[in-house]
C-alpha cells in the first residue's frame, strides 16, 4: 500500500464504520437486478466488514451480496461481519479454499443471475456498482470489466511476461484479447462461461492461483465476448492492513500469470 493511500483509506474506513446497520441490512426497492459475489481468507476477516459495508451502501446496491467462505472459518468471523447478515447479505460455507469460489458456487446455485465479482481488500466507491451496471447495459451479452489487460505475445507468438500485458485505456478499442482484472469488478451475464468452469481438479491443475485466467478461458470456450468499461470507474480504496497475504508476488512478480495462462492455452488449444 502506498503512503499517499493511507489517509484516504483511514478516512473512508471511518465513514463506513459510522453507517447505521438498519439501512445497510434492508432490501431496497431500487436495488440493481444482480448479485455481488466474493470470497475471503483468514488474514482479511478483520477488514472484510469494511468491504461488505461499501457494497451494501452503494447508491444503487445489488439485490444480493453473497460471501463464500471455507467451513473452517465458521467460528472465526468477527461480530462486525456477522451483524451485517440479512436478506441482502448472505454468508455461505463451502469446502474449497481457492479464490475461484468467489464465482463458481454462485454460478452453480443461481445460474440465472447476473453476477459481479470483486475483491475482499478494497472499499468500493458508492457509484462503483451503478457504473458497472451502466456499462453492462451498453454491452449486453458481454462480460464487462472495469479494468482489463491485453493478453500479449511477441512476433514469434510467445506469451510476453504478464507485466508487459498493457492495461487498456478507457474508451480505447483493442485488437488483442482482453483479460478482465477481478479486483476492479467484473460482471458476468447468465450463461457466459463454459460448463467446465466447475471442474475443480482441472482448474487446480492448470490455474490454481489465477481465477481471473480460468474464467477468461471459460468465456472464450463459451464464445462470450469480453468488454472494457468505456469510462473511468470510481476508484476503490485499499484497506490498511489487508495485504499481509497476497498473490501479487506469485502471479505478477514471479510471472505466475503467464505460466498459468500458457498452461490453459495448451490444454484447451486457445488461440489467445
Amino acid at each position: 500500500m502506498k503512503l499517499k493511500e493511507y489517509w484516504p483509506s483511514w478516512h473512508e474506513a471511518r465513514r463506513l464504520r459510522a453507517l447505521a446497520l438498519g439501512p445497510l441490512c434492508t432490501q431496497r426497492s431500487d436495488a440493481l437486478p444482480l448479485t455481488v459475489s466474493l470470497t475471503s481468507i483468514p488474514s482479511r476477516l478483520h477488514v472484510l466488514p469494511l468491504t461488505v459495508r461499501s457494497l451494501l451502501s452503494q447508491t444503487r446496491p445489488a439485490r444480493k451480496v453473497r460471501l463464500w467462505l471455507h467451513r473452517s472459518l465458521a467460528n472465526a468471523l468477527p461480530q462486525a461481519l456477522t451483524q451485517l447478515r440479512s436478506d441482502v447479505f448472505e454468508i455461505h460455507w463451502v469446502d474449497l479454499t481457492c479464490s475461484h469460489r468467489k464465482l463458481i458456487h454462485n454460478l452453480a446455485a443461481f445460474p440465472l443471475e447476473t453476477v459481479v465479482t470483486c475483491d475482499d481488500d478494497l472499499m468500493y466507491a458508492p457509484d462503483w456498482l451503478a457504473h458497472l451496471h451502466a456499462q453492462h447495459l451498453q454491452q449486453p451479452g458481454t462480460i464487462v470489466a472495469n479494468e482489463c489487460r491485453q493478453i500479449s505475445r511477441n512476433a514469434a507468438g510467445d506469451l510476453l511476461p504478464y507485466k508487459q500485458w498493457p492495461r487498456l485505456a478507457y474508451g480505447a478499442r483493442s485488437e488483442q484479447p482482453l483479460l478482465p482484472i477481478g479486483y476492479a469488478g467484473v460482471l458476468y451475464p447468465p450463461d457466459s462461461l463454459d460448463e467446465r468452469v466447475h471442474d475443480v481438479d482441472l482448474f487446480m491443475r492448470l490455474a490454481p492461483k489465477a481465477d481471473d485466467l480460468w474464467f477468461r478461458a471459460m468465456a472464450y470456450l463459451k464464445g462470450c465476448p469480453v468488454g472494457h468499461s468505456q469510462q473511468a470507474y470510481p476508484p476503490a480504496q485499499p484497506i490498511i492492513g489487508s495485504q499481509k497475504v497476497s498473490l501479487l508476488k506469485t502471479n505478477v512478480r514471479q510471472d505466475g500469470n503467464r505460466l498459468q495462462w500458457q498452461a490453459l492455452c495448451e490444454h484447451f488449444g486457445l488461440d489467445l
